[in-house]
C-alpha cells in the first residue's frame, strides 16, 4: 500500500461516510498493529505511525524499525483489511450516533416505510428510525409512504448499529409545532414557559410576550384560529388550551384552570399545594373529565392543586382541627396553625418536616416523632376504610348490574311468553272457527237425514 493510496482511501472514507480523517488514520494504524501482532506474537511491542501529510508508514517492533514493505505486505493484508472495515463501521456508527444524539428533543420529518405490529419504521434520509406503539398518540395508525413528524426521543448504540427511537407523545412535539407555526416564538417575542400534555386528549401551553403590544394568546391562536388549527390537526384533534403565563401563582392558577371561574386561590407554601375555591356550578368544569383539567393545571404550575367549594373547605377545616386536637401532644392552637398552613388530613400531617412541627408547637423531638407516628397510623386506617368503602361500592355496582340484567332477561322472557300466548289464542280461534259447523251445514245435514227412506225391515 503506497502512501498516496493511503491518503486517497482516507479522503474517500471521509467524504463518503462523513467520518473524521483522524478516526480513519487511527483505524488503519490499529489494523496494521493487529496484523503485525499476529505475525510477531501477542507479547510483542509494535508501534505504527502514519504521517498525516505524506501518508508514509513508519513502525517499530520492540524498538527496532520495521521495513515499510513488510508492514504493508501480504503478511497481514487480509487481517488488516478486516480490522479496517470493522473500525470504519464502528467509526461510522459513532458518527451517526453523535449526529442524532445532538438532535434529541428536536422535531424531524420522515416517511413511513413499514407499519407492522403497531410499530412504524420511518426513513430519515439514509437512516431508519422506529416509532414504537408506546410513543404513538392513542388511536392513530400509519400507512406506507405517509409522511409524519415526530421528535427524536432516544438514540443508542446496539452492536454495530444505531437505534433511533421517535416519539409523538412528548411535550417537545407540541413545542416544536408551536415554533414552526408561530413566527413570534422563533423571533423571541413570545416565549413558551411550560407545557402539560396528555397525548391525544388535551394539552395546556403557557405563553408570555416580551412586547406589550403583542397579545401572546391571540398570536398563538391566529386569524380565525388557523395557526392553532394546524397544530391540532397534526396532533389528531388533540385539544390545546393556551394559557397566559404569570409569575404570580395567584394569577397563573386561575388562568391554568380556564374555562372554569375561580373564586379564590389559597397557597399552602409548606406543602406546595394550592387550594382553589369555586362555586358549586363550576366544580365539575374546574376538575374536568376524569380530573383532566385540574391535573394538567397542576403540571403546568408545578403545584398540587385541590379544587373544592367554600362549604367543603369549612367542613375539612372543622374535621382537621377536631382530629388534630385529639392527638396527644397537640393542643387546639397548634391544630389551628397546622390547618392554616394547609394540613387538612392525617396524611398531610404524616409528611410534615419535624423541624416545622417543633417550631409551631414548641415541641420536643420525641413528642414530634410520636405525633407523626400517630398521624401515620390514623392515615393508614383512613386509607383502609376508604379502600373498604370502594370495595363495597364496586360490589354494590356489580349487584345492581346483575339485578338489572336479570330483570331485563325476565322482562324479555315475559314478553316472549305473552307473544306466544297471544299467538296460541289466535290459532285456537282460527281452528275453532274451522271445526264448528255453520248453520247452512247443519241444515244440509238435517235435509240429508230426513230424506233417507225407511229400511225394508221397518
Amino acid at each position: 500500500m503506497k502512501p498516496e493510496e493511503i491518503l486517497r482511501i482516507v479522503d474517500a472514507i471521509h467524504r463518503d461516510k462523513n467520518i473524521d480523517k483522524e478516526i480513519v488514520f487511527g483505524a488503519i494504524e490499529s489494523a496494521l498493529v493487529t496484523a503485525l501482532l499476529r505475525h510477531y506474537g501477542e507479547d510483542a511491542n509494535v508501534v505504527i505511525q502514519i504521517d498525516r501529510e505524506s501518508g508514509r508508514i513508519d513502525g517499530t517492533h520492540d524498538g527496532t524499525a520495521i521495513d515499510p514493505e513488510e508492514i504493508t505486505g501480504r503478511i497481514g493484508a487480509q487481517t488488516a483489511k478486516q480490522v479496517i472495515i470493522q473500525k470504519i463501521r464502528e467509526a461510522e456508527r459513532d458518527s451517526l450516533h453523535d449526529e442524532f444524539e445532538e438532535q434529541v428533543g428536536q422535531m424531524i420529518s420522515g416517511v413511513v416505510t413499514r407499519f407492522d405490529g403497531g410499530v412504524a419504521t420511518v426513513a430519515l434520509g439514509s437512516t431508519e428510525a422506529i416509532l414504537p406503539r408506546s410513543e404513538q398518540i392513542p388511536g392513530e395508525s400509519f400507512h406506507v409512504n405517509e409522511r409524519i413528524r415526530a421528535t427524536i426521543f432516544e438514540v443508542r448504540k446496539v452492536g454495530s448499529r444505531v437505534k433511533i427511537i421517535l416519539s409523538r407523545i412528548r411535550p417537545q412535539l407540541v413545542q416544536r409545532l408551536f415554533e414552526q407555526e408561530i413566527p413570534e416564538i422563533i423571533d423571541g417575542v413570545i416565549e413558551i414557559r411550560a407545557i402539560a400534555r396528555e397525548p391525544g386528549y388535551r394539552s395546556k401551553v403557557a405563553v408570555i410576550s416580551s412586547d406589550n403590544r403583542v397579545d401572546c394568546v391571540g398570536a398563538c391562536v391566529g386569524v380565525r384560529g388557523n395557526r392553532i388549527k394546524n397544530i391540532v390537526d397534526e396532533l389528531g384533534g388533540e385539544r390545546i388550551d393556551i394559557v397566559r403565563w404569570n409569575d404570580d401563582l395567584q394569577v397563573l392558577v386561575p388562568n391554568a384552570l380556564q374555562p372554569a371561574e375561580v373564586d379564590e386561590v389559597i397557597l399552602c407554601q409548606m406543602l406546595g399545594r394550592g387550594i382553589v375555591l369555586v362555586r358549586e356550578d363550576q366544580l365539575s368544569l374546574a376538575i374536568g373529565r376524569r380530573g383532566q383539567n385540574v391535573r394538567l393545571a397542576s403540571k403546568l404550575c408545578g403545584w398540587d392543586i385541590e379544587i373544592m367549594t367554600r362549604e367543603e373547605l369549612d367542613q375539612q377545616i372543622e374535621r382537621a382541627v377536631m382530629g388534630y386536637s385529639s392527638i396527644e401532644g397537640l393542643d387546639e392552637s397548634v391544630a389551628e396553625r397546622l390547618v392554616g398552613e394547609g394540613f387538612l388530613s392525617y396524611d398531610d400531617l404524616s409528611v410534615i418536616e419535624p423541624e416545622d412541627l417543633m417550631e409551631m408547637g414548641e415541641l420536643s423531638a420525641e413528642a414530634v416523632d410520636a405525633i407523626v407516628a400517630e398521624a401515620e397510623h390514623r392515615a393508614n386506617l383512613a386509607e383502609e376504610a376508604a379502600a373498604d368503602e370502594r370495595r363495597k361500592q364496586r360490589e354494590q355496582e356489580r349487584i345492581d348490574q346483575a339485578t338489572a340484567e336479570a330483570e331485563a332477561a325476565e322482562a324479555a322472557l315475559a314478553g316472549t311468553a305473552a307473544a306466544g300466548d297471544a299467538g296460541t289464542g289466535e290459532q285456537e280461534q282460527e281452528t275453532g272457527s274451522e271445526d264448528e259447523p255453520s248453520a247452512a251445514d247443519e241444515a244440509a245435514e238435517g235435509d240429508v237425514e230426513t230424506s233417507v227412506p225407511p229400511s225394508a225391515g221397518s
